[in-house]
Protein backbone atom coordinates (compact mmCIF):
# COMPACT_ATOMS: atom_id res chain seq x y z
CA UNK A 1 0.00 0.00 0.00
CA UNK A 2 1.45 3.33 -1.02
CA UNK A 3 1.41 6.84 0.97
CA UNK A 4 -1.07 7.88 -1.16
CA UNK A 5 -3.49 5.52 -0.51
CA UNK A 6 -3.45 6.15 3.25
CA UNK A 7 -7.31 7.48 2.45
CA UNK A 8 -8.04 3.92 1.79
CA UNK A 9 -6.33 2.23 4.84
CA UNK A 10 -7.81 4.26 8.07
CA UNK A 11 -10.99 6.42 9.00
CA UNK A 12 -10.88 9.62 10.14
CA UNK A 13 -11.69 9.55 13.43
CA UNK A 14 -9.29 11.56 16.05
CA UNK A 15 -9.79 11.58 20.32
CA UNK A 16 -12.14 9.29 20.76
CA UNK A 17 -10.38 7.69 23.47
CA UNK A 18 -11.11 10.90 25.87
CA UNK A 19 -6.83 11.12 26.57
CA UNK A 20 -6.96 7.31 28.16
CA UNK A 21 -4.84 4.33 26.56
CA UNK A 22 -6.53 1.49 26.94
CA UNK A 23 -5.24 -0.16 29.97
CA UNK A 24 -5.47 -3.39 31.43
CA UNK A 25 -8.65 -5.44 32.00
CA UNK A 26 -10.09 -3.07 29.41
CA UNK A 27 -10.85 -5.34 26.94
CA UNK A 28 -11.73 -8.35 28.63
CA UNK A 29 -14.49 -6.34 30.42
CA UNK A 30 -15.88 -4.72 27.59
CA UNK A 31 -15.93 -7.99 25.53
CA UNK A 32 -17.66 -9.78 28.36
CA UNK A 33 -20.53 -6.95 28.87
CA UNK A 34 -20.96 -6.46 25.00
CA UNK A 35 -21.62 -10.18 24.47
CA UNK A 36 -24.72 -10.22 26.83
CA UNK A 37 -25.46 -6.22 26.72
CA UNK A 38 -25.48 -4.62 23.13
CA UNK A 39 -26.27 -1.09 24.21
CA UNK A 40 -23.81 -1.35 27.40
CA UNK A 41 -21.47 1.74 26.01
CA UNK A 42 -24.88 3.47 26.39
CA UNK A 43 -26.38 2.79 29.54
CA UNK A 44 -26.73 4.99 32.59
CA UNK A 45 -24.69 2.10 34.73
CA UNK A 46 -22.49 1.51 32.19
CA UNK A 47 -19.41 2.94 34.56
CA UNK A 48 -20.64 0.50 37.50
CA UNK A 49 -20.77 -2.53 35.45
CA UNK A 50 -17.33 -1.56 33.80
CA UNK A 51 -16.46 -0.71 36.86
CA UNK A 52 -14.67 2.47 35.65
CA UNK A 53 -15.09 6.65 35.49
CA UNK A 54 -17.60 8.17 32.68
CA UNK A 55 -15.30 9.43 29.74
CA UNK A 56 -13.60 5.84 30.96
CA UNK A 57 -16.52 4.06 28.87
CA UNK A 58 -16.33 6.51 26.14
CA UNK A 59 -12.40 5.19 25.53
CA UNK A 60 -13.52 1.70 26.28
CA UNK A 61 -15.86 1.59 23.09
CA UNK A 62 -13.35 3.58 21.55
CA UNK A 63 -10.77 1.25 22.27
CA UNK A 64 -13.04 -1.96 21.81
CA UNK A 65 -13.71 -0.78 18.39
CA UNK A 66 -10.25 -0.09 17.34
CA UNK A 67 -8.51 -3.22 18.03
CA UNK A 68 -11.49 -4.28 15.81
CA UNK A 69 -13.13 -6.87 18.89
CA UNK A 70 -16.28 -5.16 18.61
CA UNK A 71 -18.47 -3.59 15.74
CA UNK A 72 -21.05 -1.34 15.78
CA UNK A 73 -24.32 -1.55 14.18
CA UNK A 74 -27.80 0.45 13.59
CA UNK A 75 -30.72 -0.17 16.27
CA UNK A 76 -33.67 -2.02 14.56
CA UNK A 77 -36.08 0.95 15.91
CA UNK A 78 -35.31 3.84 13.56
CA UNK A 79 -36.06 6.50 16.39
CA UNK A 80 -33.26 4.82 18.79
CA UNK A 81 -30.39 7.34 18.36
CA UNK A 82 -27.54 4.90 20.48
CA UNK A 83 -25.73 2.47 18.49
CA UNK A 84 -25.47 -1.35 19.15
CA UNK A 85 -22.58 -2.79 19.55
CA UNK A 86 -21.55 -7.01 18.91
CA UNK A 87 -18.06 -8.60 19.85
CA UNK A 88 -16.58 -9.79 16.87
CA UNK A 89 -15.28 -13.45 16.70
CA UNK A 90 -11.84 -12.72 16.83
CA UNK A 91 -12.55 -11.42 20.35
CA UNK A 92 -14.57 -14.41 21.19
CA UNK A 93 -11.59 -16.19 20.26
CA UNK A 94 -9.23 -14.03 21.85
CA UNK A 95 -10.94 -12.74 25.47
CA UNK A 96 -13.66 -15.24 26.46
CA UNK A 97 -12.91 -16.72 29.84
CA UNK A 98 -11.91 -19.93 27.74
CA UNK A 99 -10.03 -17.80 25.08
CA UNK A 100 -6.94 -17.70 23.94
CA UNK A 101 -5.54 -14.91 26.75
CA UNK A 102 -8.52 -13.43 27.96
CA UNK A 103 -5.88 -11.05 30.79
CA UNK A 104 -3.49 -10.74 28.07
CA UNK A 105 -0.55 -12.37 29.96
CA UNK A 106 1.39 -13.11 27.03
CA UNK A 107 3.23 -10.16 25.56
CA UNK A 108 2.30 -12.02 21.92
CA UNK A 109 -1.43 -11.01 23.08
CA UNK A 110 -0.62 -7.59 22.90
CA UNK A 111 1.78 -7.52 19.55
CA UNK A 112 -1.03 -9.39 18.23
CA UNK A 113 -3.28 -6.46 19.12
CA UNK A 114 -1.14 -4.33 17.77
CA UNK A 115 -1.32 -5.76 14.72
CA UNK A 116 -5.22 -5.65 14.79
CA UNK A 117 -5.00 -1.61 15.82
CA UNK A 118 -2.54 -0.57 12.59
CA UNK A 119 -4.19 -3.18 10.33
CA UNK A 120 -6.85 -2.01 7.85
CA UNK A 121 -8.70 -5.09 6.47
CA UNK A 122 -11.46 -5.18 3.76
CA UNK A 123 -14.60 -4.75 6.30
CA UNK A 124 -12.48 -2.71 9.18
CA UNK A 125 -10.44 0.19 7.92
CA UNK A 126 -7.99 1.21 10.36
CA UNK A 127 -9.96 3.61 13.01
CA UNK A 128 -6.68 5.03 14.70
CA UNK A 129 -5.09 7.19 11.67
CA UNK A 130 -2.24 9.05 14.11
CA UNK A 131 -0.99 5.86 14.86
CA UNK A 132 -1.42 4.72 11.22
CA UNK A 133 0.76 7.28 10.04
CA UNK A 134 3.31 7.40 12.25
CA UNK A 135 3.99 3.65 12.56
CA UNK A 136 3.82 3.23 8.81
CA UNK A 137 4.48 6.54 6.74
CA UNK A 138 7.32 7.73 8.98
CA UNK A 139 8.84 4.79 10.10
CA UNK A 140 12.26 4.39 12.37
CA UNK A 141 12.33 8.08 13.46
CA UNK A 142 12.31 10.53 16.40
CA UNK A 143 10.73 13.58 16.82
CA UNK A 144 9.05 15.76 19.49
CA UNK A 145 5.39 15.96 20.07
CA UNK A 146 5.24 18.98 18.07
CA UNK A 147 6.75 17.47 14.84
CA UNK A 148 4.78 13.97 15.35
CA UNK A 149 1.62 16.59 15.31
CA UNK A 150 3.08 18.27 12.41
CA UNK A 151 3.64 14.92 10.59
CA UNK A 152 0.20 13.85 11.28
CA UNK A 153 -1.43 17.14 9.93
CA UNK A 154 0.47 17.20 6.47
CA UNK A 155 -0.57 13.71 5.96
CA UNK A 156 -4.13 14.23 6.83
CA UNK A 157 -4.27 17.13 5.10
CA UNK A 158 -2.56 15.64 1.59
CA UNK A 159 -4.76 12.84 1.87
CA UNK A 160 -8.39 13.95 3.03
CA UNK A 161 -10.96 17.15 1.98
CA UNK A 162 -9.80 20.30 4.00
CA UNK A 163 -13.65 19.78 5.57
CA UNK A 164 -12.68 16.31 6.64
CA UNK A 165 -9.47 16.88 8.71
CA UNK A 166 -9.81 17.63 12.78
CA UNK A 167 -8.56 20.24 14.76
CA UNK A 168 -5.32 20.83 15.91
CA UNK A 169 -5.86 20.00 19.44
CA UNK A 170 -7.52 16.21 18.33
CA UNK A 171 -4.30 15.55 16.81
CA UNK A 172 -2.32 16.79 19.58
CA UNK A 173 -4.11 14.42 21.93
CA UNK A 174 -3.46 11.84 19.84
CA UNK A 175 -0.23 12.08 19.94
CA UNK A 176 -0.08 12.46 23.77
CA UNK A 177 -2.05 9.41 24.02
CA UNK A 178 0.29 7.07 21.38
CA UNK A 179 2.78 8.17 24.09
CA UNK A 180 1.00 7.38 26.97
CA UNK A 181 0.45 3.69 25.65
CA UNK A 182 3.62 2.90 24.34
CA UNK A 183 6.43 4.62 25.77
CA UNK A 184 9.27 4.28 27.77
CA UNK A 185 11.06 6.68 29.64
CA UNK A 186 7.94 9.06 30.10
CA UNK A 187 7.71 11.83 32.84
CA UNK A 188 5.44 12.12 35.17
CA UNK A 189 3.01 15.36 34.38
CA UNK A 190 0.86 16.47 37.63
CA UNK A 191 -1.22 18.66 35.27
CA UNK A 192 -2.37 15.78 33.45
CA UNK A 193 -5.73 13.74 34.93
CA UNK A 194 -4.43 10.60 35.35
CA UNK A 195 -1.03 10.41 33.94
CA UNK A 196 0.23 8.59 37.09
CA UNK A 197 -2.38 5.70 36.24
CA UNK A 198 -1.10 6.06 32.74
CA UNK A 199 2.15 5.19 33.81
CA UNK A 200 1.13 2.23 35.29
CA UNK A 201 -1.56 1.20 33.38
CA UNK A 202 -0.93 0.80 30.03
CA UNK A 203 0.21 -2.68 28.53
CA UNK A 204 1.32 -1.72 25.78
CA UNK A 205 4.38 -0.06 27.01
CA UNK A 206 5.96 -3.52 27.45
CA UNK A 207 6.21 -3.77 23.08
CA UNK A 208 9.03 -1.11 24.14
CA UNK A 209 7.95 0.53 20.73
CA UNK A 210 8.73 4.39 21.86
CA UNK A 211 11.38 5.59 23.67
CA UNK A 212 11.92 8.92 26.04
CA UNK A 213 15.26 11.01 25.31
CA UNK A 214 15.98 13.78 26.59
CA UNK A 215 14.00 16.40 28.98
CA UNK A 216 11.94 19.19 29.09
CA UNK A 217 11.63 21.14 25.69
CA UNK A 218 14.47 18.81 24.47
CA UNK A 219 12.63 15.93 25.01
CA UNK A 220 12.07 13.88 21.99
CA UNK A 221 10.62 10.46 21.03
CA UNK A 222 12.25 7.21 18.76
CA UNK A 223 10.57 5.19 17.37
CA UNK A 224 12.54 1.64 17.95
CA UNK A 225 13.39 -0.34 15.34
CA UNK A 226 15.28 -3.97 15.67
CA UNK A 227 14.82 -7.68 16.32
CA UNK A 228 11.78 -8.25 19.02
CA UNK A 229 12.87 -10.64 21.77
CA UNK A 230 9.35 -10.98 22.96
CA UNK A 231 7.55 -11.39 20.02
CA UNK A 232 6.58 -14.79 19.03
CA UNK A 233 7.03 -15.91 15.87
CA UNK A 234 3.39 -17.61 15.64
CA UNK A 235 1.85 -14.11 16.20
CA UNK A 236 4.76 -12.53 13.62
CA UNK A 237 3.81 -14.88 10.93
CA UNK A 238 0.40 -14.57 11.41
CA UNK A 239 0.72 -10.80 11.07
CA UNK A 240 3.09 -11.71 7.23
CA UNK A 241 -0.03 -14.39 6.00
CA UNK A 242 -2.86 -11.92 7.41
CA UNK A 243 -1.31 -8.96 5.43
CA UNK A 244 -0.92 -11.84 2.35
CA UNK A 245 -4.24 -12.15 2.33
CA UNK A 246 -5.49 -8.49 1.87
CA UNK A 247 -3.00 -8.99 -1.38
CA UNK A 248 -4.69 -12.47 -2.54
CA UNK A 249 -6.74 -15.36 -1.13
CA UNK A 250 -5.46 -17.72 -2.71
CA UNK A 251 -1.76 -19.51 -2.34
CA UNK A 252 0.87 -18.17 -3.38
CA UNK A 253 3.78 -16.00 -2.18
CA UNK A 254 4.97 -12.63 -1.05
CA UNK A 255 8.32 -11.42 -0.81
CA UNK A 256 9.82 -10.80 2.57
CA UNK A 257 10.74 -7.27 0.99
CA UNK A 258 7.40 -6.52 1.04
CA UNK A 259 6.50 -8.07 4.10
CA UNK A 260 9.59 -5.98 5.98
CA UNK A 261 9.04 -1.98 3.98
CA UNK A 262 5.63 -1.78 2.67
CA UNK A 263 3.40 0.46 4.43
CA UNK A 264 0.76 -1.58 6.65
CA UNK A 265 3.13 -4.66 6.44
CA UNK A 266 4.50 -6.12 9.43
CA UNK A 267 7.98 -5.03 9.14
CA UNK A 268 6.42 -1.22 9.48
CA UNK A 269 3.74 -2.17 12.24
CA UNK A 270 6.66 -4.09 14.06
CA UNK A 271 9.30 -2.21 13.13
CA UNK A 272 11.75 -5.22 11.60
CA UNK A 273 13.52 -4.74 8.58
CA UNK A 274 13.91 -7.73 6.26
CA UNK A 275 16.57 -9.45 8.13
CA UNK A 276 15.21 -9.29 11.32
CA UNK A 277 11.71 -10.22 10.13
CA UNK A 278 13.32 -13.15 7.93
CA UNK A 279 15.41 -14.51 10.91
CA UNK A 280 12.18 -14.47 13.48
CA UNK A 281 10.01 -16.37 11.03
CA UNK A 282 12.63 -19.01 9.61
CA UNK A 283 12.60 -21.84 12.50
CA UNK A 284 8.83 -21.47 12.37
CA UNK A 285 7.90 -21.61 8.53
CA UNK A 286 10.96 -24.39 8.15
CA UNK A 287 8.61 -26.91 10.82
CA UNK A 288 5.51 -25.88 8.87
CA UNK A 289 4.95 -27.88 5.86
CA UNK A 290 2.48 -25.01 4.26
CA UNK A 291 4.84 -22.64 4.53
CA UNK A 292 8.26 -22.33 2.40
CA UNK A 293 10.91 -19.47 2.05
CA UNK A 294 11.99 -19.49 -1.21
CA UNK A 295 14.56 -17.64 -3.17
CA UNK A 296 14.17 -16.64 -7.25
CA UNK A 297 16.38 -14.09 -9.18
CA UNK A 298 17.92 -12.92 -5.55
CA UNK A 299 14.42 -12.60 -3.70
CA UNK A 300 13.74 -14.33 -1.44
CA UNK A 301 9.81 -15.06 -0.42
CA UNK A 302 7.28 -16.40 1.91
CA UNK A 303 5.12 -18.81 -0.20
CA UNK A 304 2.51 -20.25 1.70
CA UNK A 305 0.43 -23.60 0.03
CA UNK A 306 -2.76 -23.01 0.96
CA UNK A 307 -5.18 -19.72 1.20
CA UNK A 308 -2.92 -17.67 3.42
CA UNK A 309 -5.77 -16.42 5.73
CA UNK A 310 -6.26 -19.70 6.67
CA UNK A 311 -2.39 -21.02 7.25
CA UNK A 312 -2.65 -17.94 9.50
CA UNK A 313 -5.47 -18.54 11.45
CA UNK A 314 -3.68 -22.10 11.59
CA UNK A 315 -0.26 -20.69 13.11
CA UNK A 316 -2.08 -18.49 15.77
CA UNK A 317 -4.20 -21.03 16.72
CA UNK A 318 -1.23 -23.90 17.42
CA UNK A 319 0.76 -21.07 19.47
CA UNK A 320 -1.90 -20.84 21.56
CA UNK A 321 -3.30 -24.49 22.46
CA UNK A 322 -5.65 -24.85 19.83
CA UNK A 323 -8.60 -22.52 21.17
CA UNK A 324 -10.87 -23.83 18.09
CA UNK A 325 -10.48 -27.62 18.69
CA UNK A 326 -12.14 -27.05 22.28
CA UNK A 327 -15.59 -28.34 22.72
CA UNK A 328 -18.45 -25.89 21.96
CA UNK A 329 -15.81 -23.77 20.29
CA UNK A 330 -18.16 -21.54 17.52
CA UNK A 331 -17.08 -20.91 13.97
CA UNK A 332 -17.07 -17.59 12.43
CA UNK A 333 -20.39 -18.49 10.66
CA UNK A 334 -21.68 -19.59 14.25
CA UNK A 335 -20.91 -16.32 15.82
CA UNK A 336 -22.45 -14.04 12.68
CA UNK A 337 -25.30 -16.12 13.16
CA UNK A 338 -25.38 -15.66 17.17
CA UNK A 339 -25.05 -11.51 16.37
CA UNK A 340 -26.13 -10.78 13.29
CA UNK A 341 -25.52 -7.05 13.67
CA UNK A 342 -21.46 -7.67 12.42
CA UNK A 343 -23.01 -8.40 8.84
CA UNK A 344 -24.00 -4.61 8.42
CA UNK A 345 -22.04 -1.54 7.66
CA UNK A 346 -20.54 0.35 10.53
CA UNK A 347 -22.55 3.42 10.27
CA UNK A 348 -20.35 6.82 9.80
CA UNK A 349 -20.60 9.89 10.92
CA UNK A 350 -18.21 12.87 9.85
CA UNK A 351 -16.77 15.45 11.59
CA UNK A 352 -16.98 19.38 10.29
CA UNK A 353 -14.19 21.03 11.81
CA UNK A 354 -10.83 22.12 9.46
CA UNK A 355 -7.79 23.25 11.19
CA UNK A 356 -5.07 25.20 9.60
CA UNK A 357 -2.11 23.76 7.51
CA UNK A 358 0.27 22.86 9.52
CA UNK A 359 4.11 23.19 7.92
CA UNK A 360 5.67 20.09 6.71
CA UNK A 361 8.67 18.24 8.57
CA UNK A 362 10.58 15.41 7.41
CA UNK A 363 11.99 12.87 9.96
CA UNK A 364 15.06 11.53 10.43
CA UNK A 365 15.72 7.90 9.66
CA UNK A 366 16.55 5.48 12.97
CA UNK A 367 19.11 2.95 12.39
CA UNK A 368 18.41 -0.38 13.59
CA UNK A 369 20.54 -2.12 16.24
CA UNK A 370 19.03 0.70 18.87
Amino acid sequence: MSDSQLAGAVELQFNRHETFAPRFGWLHKAYIQVKEVPEIFYQEDAPVRLGVGKNMVNAMRYWSRAFKLTKEYAHSDPSARALLAAPTWRARWLLDEDGADPYLEDTGSLWLLHWWLLSSEPEAKCLAPSWYIMFNLAPRSRASTEEMESVITRFVHENFAEKDCPAAESIKRDVDCMIKMYAQGQELNPLSPGSFEDLLMSPFRELSLIEGQGKGRERTWRFTSGARSNLPAAVLVYACLDYASRLSLHAGSISLARLASESGSPGRTFRMREPELTKAIEGLVGAHPGLQIVEALGQRSLAYLEPPQKLAWDVLDEYYGRIRSRDGFPTPEDWLRKYPGLTGAAPKKRRKTAPRQAEEFELSEEKVGS
